[in-house]
């Protein structure tokens, strides 16, 4: 062949002369070199905290952290869903002030109560044991086991609050209610992490507020309406709960967890008592959702907690 040297090696039939390992081109190692040195950067080490991009505060395995516009659309859709808690709390709140008054609660009374316990299922509750002669003891332990329920909403939260301070915890846990969790459980699954202004906006203007103002004004007007229940008022916030709940289902075991604590409620506030009913529904449901066969929407709700 003229003009072109071939390696003998190369020829059909040359003997070899060991494995030939190709290099890569010089343009191929410029661009390693280069993107060994970027990988750093695509850290978000230097994020603000609090921020969209904060990584302590983004969840982890989702492809991106909400932007700003994202938490701000969710906010307002937190607004939108508590519009029909305010109305329930206040209801829910008037009754208890009407409840209280006939158990021989004076307006003080009734409403240090609702400042302090701050929460309604066990207001209702300790009315009926004082009713009912109960001592203060069994009063307190009887609602607090009442409330224990509360121990599955802060378990739900604590993996989005582990980098706030213990203190800002604990005045979350105080205003933490079925309300409150309902509607911040679910604007922090929408934008990927935790929004102490969001939470702050379901726990004290959605709930505490207009809780305190109707309780007041229940525990003032004391025996002018007999009968709460003619009016409705008794079932508005059940429905509210229900339509709270209805928007948490994400999957087959959020589906089953709901079905199966409102059957073991009901059956057990029937066979015995409501509020032992409430909370059987509330502990066992979950259960039995957790051991259910997960669905597609289940893996996706695991992969978007924070670890």
């Amino acid at each position: 062949m003229v003009g072109l040297e071939v390696p003998d090696a190369w020829l059909p039939g040359a003997p070899s002369r060991g494995r030939l390992r190709p290099r890569p081109s010089r343009r191929l190692r410029r661009l390693r070199r280069d993107v060994r040195e970027d990988i750093p950067a695509l850290t978000p080490t230097s994020a603000a905290p609090g921020t969209a991009t904060d990584p302590t505060r983004a969840v982890t395995g989702n492809p991106r952290p909400a932007t700003e516009a994202e938490v701000e659309a969710s906010r307002r859709r937190l607004m939108l869903d508590g519009l029909g808690i305010i109305a329930s709390a206040g209801g829910f709140g008037l009754v208890y002030g009407l409840a209280a008054r006939a158990a021989g609660f004076s307006p003080i009374e009734a409403s240090t109560m609702s400042v302090v316990v701050f929460a309604g299922a066990a207001q209702f509750a300790a009315v009926g044991y004082v009713l009912g002669g109960f001592s203060w003891l069994g009063v307190v332990l009887l609602t607090a086991f009442l409330n224990a329920r509360h121990l599955l909403y802060g378990t739900a939260l604590a993996p989005y609050l582990a980098d706030r301070p213990r203190l800002h915890r604990v005045l979350m846990a105080q205003f933490l209610t079925d309300e409150a969790f309902a509607l911040s459980i679910a604007h922090f699954r929408r934008i990927g992490r935790a929004d102490l202004r969001g939470y702050w906006w379901a726990a004290i203007v959605t709930t505490f507020v207009p809780w305190n103002v109707a309780t007041l004004v229940g525990v003032t007007i004391g025996g002018e309406i007999p009968d709460p229940s003619r009016y409705g008022l008794d079932v508005i916030f059940p429905a509210a709960m229900a339509g709270l709940a209805v928007g948490l289902i994400t999957g087959r075991r959020e589906l089953v967890a709901a079905l199966a604590g409102a059957v073991i409620g009901v059956g057990v506030g029937l066979w015995w008592d409501p509020a032992a009913g409430v909370l059987a529904g509330g502990l066992l449901g979950p259960v039995v959702g957790l051991v259910s066969p997960p669905g597609a929407g289940d893996h996706r709700h695991e992969a978007a907690v924070p670890r």
